[in-house]
C-alpha cells in the first residue's frame, strides 16, 4: 500500500515539474515558448492522431475546421486556428502552451489529461488548419 502511495506522489511531483517547465502563454505569442521545438515530427501518423484528440477535445469550441465556429463555446470566441497568427501566438511552443495549460476559464488546460506527445500531435494537426 506505501509503494502505491509513493507511487501516486511521485506522478503528481512530476506533473507539477513538467508543467512548471512550461512557459505560461500569452497574448501576442511568448518568446520564450517561440524557442521550444517540437520534438515530435509531423508524420501523417502524428497529424492523424492529433486530429483524433482535436475532435475529441477541441472541436466543440474550435469547430471542426477550426475557424473558432464550435457549438459549445461560452464565453470568449474561441481562436480561430486557420488564421496564419492566433490570439495567443503561432510557434509550435505557443501552441503548446496554450493546449498544456489553457488560456482562460473558457480554454482549460490538458496536462492532466494528455502527455506531451499527445499534446504536440495536436500541434501538428492544428498547424495543418492554419492557411498562411
Amino acid at each position: 500500500m506505501r509503494v502505491v502511495g509513493f507511487a501516486i506522489a511521485t506522478l503528481f511531483c512530476l506533473a507539477a515539474f513538467q508543467s512548471a517547465a512550461v512557459p505560461k502563454p500569452q497574448k501576442g505569442g511568448n518568446p520564450d515558448l517561440a524557442k521550444l521545438k517540437n520534438p515530435v515530427a509531423a508524420t501523417p501518423e502524428s497529424v492523424a492522431a492529433g486530429k483524433r484528440a482535436y475532435q475529441r477535445l477541441c472541436v466543440k469550441c474550435h469547430g471542426p475546421e477550426g475557424k473558432g465556429d464550435g457549438t459549445a463555446a461560452t464565453g470568449a470566441q474561441p481562436s480561430d486556428l486557420t488564421e496564419a497568427k492566433t490570439v495567443y501566438g503561432s510557434t509550435d511552443g505557443d501552441l503548446f502552451a496554450v493546449i498544456h495549460h489553457g488560456t482562460s476559464p473558457d480554454m482549460e488546460g490538458y496536462v492532466g489529461r494528455l502527455n506531451d506527445t499527445e499534446i504536440w500531435n495536436i500541434v501538428n494537426y492544428v498547424k495543418t488548419l492554419s492557411h498562411p
